[in-house]
């Protein structure tokens, strides 16, 4: 939240009417105060001392002086007392940034009301790498402190197999987000990135993010000829829209892979515009150094992922399969995800001749058998039908939960029982 404190004021030293208003800025600096509250967290010691004095004296005097006679006495008395209390309190440990929700949202509430008509948009990039535990409770401070205030507008990007937004508490209590209710989970971004999904929008997508690449920040004397739009970008730097959209195809919906095949591909072009043969090379490098060498850690999930290119692939001659939900945790599986290596395309498809079951459907990785395209092994579709031979057909994304496809489920039970040690 300090960083929206930040933005926030960034953005005011450009609006001469809001550094203008001492009742924003004073608002301003009281949600700073919020979001700066300290506690130390650690055991604490406390000593009460007492002390009780008491005293008390008593004297006699008498004298006699000649040759006058003179008498004198002298009584004296003397008592006294105090009480005195001391009380020590010592703290040992480590200071922490403490937010009290209530203030919080007091101070949000009171810098809104000062903004007029203006409103502040709340962008949550990479949620899924804050630690799983943690996203339940940024969840519960957002419902409860930002997004009552009808001046703001959070946004959250997630990677859903990486998210948790609401966790149980002992004894049953809820925090974190309620989708539906507290937010609507309304944009799929592989919509506009998976060419399987849909060509056109992911064509579209990577021709503006690869020309934005290309142009954004660039001095104009160091700008490619030609290159004025994003539609010069294919006829510049490819031998074909074919080539184009293999790459689309390569880059599986992630704009950092594109990035990067489009990258090794022009290097291995040199002068020459991009062929098929460079996309595909490019493809297999970018696999094997960044996607396969993360699973080198893993060689269970290296073991797994071997498994299914020769069950899917060279069993099936297909590139996608359903892994029942019921598995969709798996470990090793989520470990292929996270690495990019498989990609999920469609969640809860119901196949026909598996009533009552939900199915996730996968596809593997465009440089993980981009070596076999070509040869009699290549992969011939996404999901192979329900036929007793590999030619009995093939279904790309199901958009209906009508085909029989249960040749095309992969059991990751049967690789975990295969590999697991004997009792």
């Amino acid at each position: 939240m300090g960083q929206v404190h930040d933005a926030v004021l960034n953005a005011v030293l450009d609006d001469d009417a809001l550094v203008a208003d001492e009742s924003f800025v004073t608002r301003l600096d009281t949600f700073l105060t919020s979001l700066t509250g300290i506690r130390v967290v650690g055991p604490v010691e406390s000593t009460v001392e007492k002390e009780d004095t008491t005293s008390s004296a008593s004297s006699v005097k008498a004298g006699l002086a000649l040759p006058q006679p003179t008498l004198s006495m002298t009584v004296a008395a003397e008592s006294g007392g105090s009480n005195r209390d001391r009380q020590v309190e010592v703290r040992r440990g480590q200071e922490r940034i403490s937010l009290n929700f209530a203030d919080v949202a007091r101070a949000l509430r009171e810098l809104a009301a000062s903004l007029s008509a203006r409103r502040i948009w709340l962008l949550l990039d990479e949620w899924s790498s804050l630690p799983l535990d943690v996203q339940p409770y940024l969840g519960a401070f957002l419902v409860r402190c930002v997004t009552p205030v009808q001046a703001f507008t959070v946004k959250i990007a997630a990677i859903e197999q990486q998210t948790r937004f609401r966790h149980v508490l002992e004894g049953g209590t809820t925090i974190g987000i309620e989708l539906g209710a507290d937010f609507a989970a309304n944009i799929n971004l592989d919509e506009f990135m998976v060419f399987e999904q849909d060509a056109q929008r992911a064509r579209d997508f990577f021709r503006g993010l690869l020309f934005k690449h290309l142009t954004a920040g660039v001095d104009d004397d160091e700008r490619v000829d030609g290159l004025n739009s994003e539609s010069d970008l294919i006829s510049l730097g490819f031998t074909g829209y074919r080539v184009f959209d293999e790459l689309v195809r390569a880059a599986e919906g992630v704009p950092r892979d594109a990035i990067n095949i489009a990258a090794k591909a022009a290097f291995r072009a040199s002068d020459r515009t991009i062929s098929m043969p460079d996309v595909r090379a490019a493809a297999r490098q970018w696999f094997q150094a960044d996607k396969e060498g993360a699973l080198r850690g893993v060689p269970a999930a290296h073991e797994l992922l071997n498994w299914v290119i020769d069950k899917v692939i060279r069993e099936k001659r297909a590139r996608g399969f359903l892994v029942n939900q019921r598995s969709a945790g798996a470990p090793l599986l989520t470990a292929l995800f996270d690495a990019r290596v498989l990609h999920l395309v469609r969640r809860g498809y119901s196949a026909q001749d598996a009533p009552g079951e939900r199915y996730d459907v996968y596809v593997i990785d465009y440089g993980a058998y981009v070596d076999l395209i070509n040869t009699q092994n290549a992969p011939q579709g996404m999901l192979p039908l329900n036929e007793e031979f590999t030619d009995g057909g093939w279904v790309e994304v199901p958009e209906q939960d009508l085909r029989a496809l249960r040749r095309a489920i992969l059991d990751i039970d049967t690789f975990v029982q295969s590999t697991s040690t004997p009792g």
